[in-house]
């Protein structure tokens, strides 16, 4: 037996849990109703496993991503015994940045928050940064979409894209054939073979994306990591000084002229899935 959310829940032999779905209430006009993925089973320990909630601006992609490495990565196996099990946060038909961080917030209450989304062409980025700096909620910013970070697992990218995803999805169709009818017929999902292709390839995304950094036209951008006590969570095996990596865009460079970038890298090697 576990708890989540301050309530009992009760799991059976394979991991899966008889807790009664939550019945939908009805929302406000023009407010998004955040849906949270089921978690992955529980380790017998969970004193060494970190808890992060991601909140999503997609429904299908980022979702997916990040169960995919809850499955291969949030045991230990990879990462030298260092558990985590992140919580996707998203909602039906999307959220816009600034809700994505406010609904991560919410779900998160003490426990980690990052926050994923895309520049496309929302006008709330602004909002959504500010928002996320109050709280201390790490900001995972894509430049065109989230698309480029799936694409950097096979190939380098650059150009600046004004938000526009076109060009990088069509690059993406061609560099495996697992992803040959991405974002056709609305299948935007990273699942069975195209988690497959991704597998193994974590470390060029990571590297791919550190070299946008350095390409930035700002001139003084440099995707360096820097070290901060914070993620020393009670019961984890020692580290401590653990590694939480900046963006490596210098403080004065606007974050909408970051094009194209992508910063899911820092995830990755906040979870030490790849070294920094």
């Amino acid at each position: 037996m576990s708890t989540r959310g301050g309530q009992q829940v009760q799991h059976d032999h394979q991991g899966q849990t008889d807790e009664q779905p939550r019945r939908k209430r009805k929302s406000r006009k023009g407010e998004e109703k955040p849906l949270v993925a089921p978690a992955p089973p529980l380790p017998a320990d969970t004193r060494a496993q970190r808890v992060l909630y991601v909140g999503c601006e997609g429904e299908s992609t980022e979702p997916d991503y990040l169960n995919y490495l809850n499955e291969r990565f949030g045991d230990g196996s990879v990462t030298g015994g260092r558990r985590f099990r992140i919580q996707p946060v998203y909602a039906k038909n999307g959220l816009t940045p600034a809700r994505v961080v406010a609904q991560v917030q919410a779900k998160a209450e003490e426990d980690e928050a990052w926050a994923l989304f895309d520049r496309d062409q929302h006008h709330d980025i602004p909002e959504a940064l500010d928002l996320a700096a109050e709280q201390g909620t790490e900001v995972c910013f894509s430049h065109p979409s989230f698309d480029l970070w799936l694409l950097l697992h096979f190939q380098a990218f650059g150009g600046r894209r004004s938000g526009s995803s076109e060009h990088v999805v069509e690059t993406l169709r061609q560099a495996d054939p697992a992803f040959k009818n991405f974002d056709k017929r609305n299948d935007k999902s990273v699942k069975d073979g195209r988690r497959a292709a991704l597998t193994k390839k974590e470390s060029a995304a990571v590297s791919h994306a550190r070299g946008l950094v350095a390409q930035c036209e700002h001139g003084a951008c440099k995707a360096k990591s820097t070290r901060k006590d914070r993620h020393q969570w009670e019961g984890a095996p020692e580290r401590p000084d653990p590694l939480i990596p900046h963006s490596g865009h210098a403080d004065d460079c606007p974050v909408l002229d970051r094009d194209p970038s992508t910063d899911v890298w820092r995830l990755l090697v906040s979870l030490e899935i790849v070294d920094a």
